[in-house]
């Protein structure tokens, strides 16, 4: 997930079976088609393998932005992320039994872009 914290607002997400570089890849990707490719942005992640890949620090490159990461083992620097996901567990995933991951990705789609946004 990718969140404006002026806005707070949602602005680039993926969903996968696993964590990878290229579903943070893709999230950004949404989050830069979505702002039309603001420059010298700080883009702040914690220190999962997914953003330190090549893959995700040359996106970040290629599109001259900044990227920071969390103190290690420090959720704190990444409030922002963990809070939106509390949220979206308590009050989309919790006590939901999805069929397929199309319909989970359907209600996390309404939730983020539909009740989070607004």
């Amino acid at each position: 997930v990718v969140i404006d914290l002026w806005s707070r607002s949602v602005i680039g997400w993926s969903m996968s079976s696993r964590m990878t570089a290229q579903l943070a890849c893709d999230a950004l990707q949404m989050a830069l088609w979505r702002r039309k490719c603001p420059e010298n942005v700080i883009v702040h992640t914690d220190r999962g393998g997914q953003y330190c890949s090549t893959d995700y620090q040359s996106l970040l490159k290629r599109h001259n932005l900044r990227g920071s990461m969390s103190a290690r083992g420090c959720c704190y620097d990444n409030a922002c992320a963990e809070s939106f996901f509390h949220t979206l567990k308590v009050e989309c995933i919790h006590g939901e039994d999805f069929v397929s991951r199309e319909i989970m990705r359907t209600a996390v789609f309404n939730y983020s872009e539909c009740d989070y946004n607004r």
